[in-house]
């Protein structure tokens, strides 16, 4: 199967290189996407917007034949959710790592620190200790070096969806920072934060207990869990 990585803010394509094995070994081709302006800190950032980057990942699955899987972590949740939206007859399952499906006129975080123009990533200390977990000072180290600033339309733009086509296609949510049993939760209480998941027709929570970064604090286990979704 093909498998379409899409990583969440700060991060490109590298940022899979720790997951990228274990799929390999399962026999997936795997296609770790560099969104437009995340390929280096020198990048144009100017006008970068969500649609660029949903843009982006159907163009990806355009350029493969037949079924896709797409795996998207945190924010990449949300691009991966409107590319299936776009093209749900080519997506055969998604998976979200420590993120959910974001439902139709909402933005994936508008309260993050802007800098010049563009979204850096923040002192530690504007996430929540369930962020940080297992992500020790060497991890640290290493992310914020390699980190690339955010362009602000991809955190600040509304969610366009269409297709209602999209609840049909398969989900696995891979949590972390929260069990899945508080996911589910929130879900059968009608907690905003999981509306758009409630509608999808096949959905699957698993837990993965660690950090949101778990492609950096629990690469190998990440794989793990993202083989056995598609299993």
């Amino acid at each position: 199967m093909d498998v379409i990585l899409i990583a969440g803010f700060w991060l490109n394509a590298s940022s899979w290189d720790g997951v990228v094995p274990a799929l390999e070994a399962a026999g997936h081709r795997v296609h770790a996407l560099t969104l437009p302006g995340l390929a280096s800190i020198d990048d144009d950032r100017t006008g970068i917007g969500l649609a660029d980057h949903v843009a982006a990942v159907v163009k990806a699955i355009d350029e493969l034949d037949g079924s896709v899987v797409l795996v998207g972590h945190s924010g990449g949740g949300a691009i991966a959710h409107a590319a299936v939206d776009a093209r749900p007859d080519r997506v055969a399952h998604v998976v979200y790592v420590d993120s959910v499906p974001l439902g139709d006129g909402s933005v994936i975080n508008d309260e993050l620190p802007v800098v010049d123009g563009e979204i850096p990533l923040p002192d530690w200390s504007v996430f929540g200790a369930e962020d940080l977990t297992d992500l020790d000072d060497e991890l640290r180290k290493r992310f914020r070096a390699t980190s690339i600033p955010q362009p602000v339309g991809v955190a600040t733009d509304k969610q366009v969806l269409r297709d209602p086509r999209r609840y049909d296609v398969p989900i696995t949510v891979i949590t972390c920072e929260y069990p899945a049993e508080t996911v589910r939760e929130l879900t059968a209480n009608g907690h905003p934060y999981t509306a758009e998941l409630a509608k999808v027709r096949d959905a699957k929570i698993v837990d993965l207990p660690t950090g949101h970064w778990p492609q950096f604090t629990k690469p190998v286990e990440l794989g793990a869990a993202i083989v056995e979704a598609l299993a």
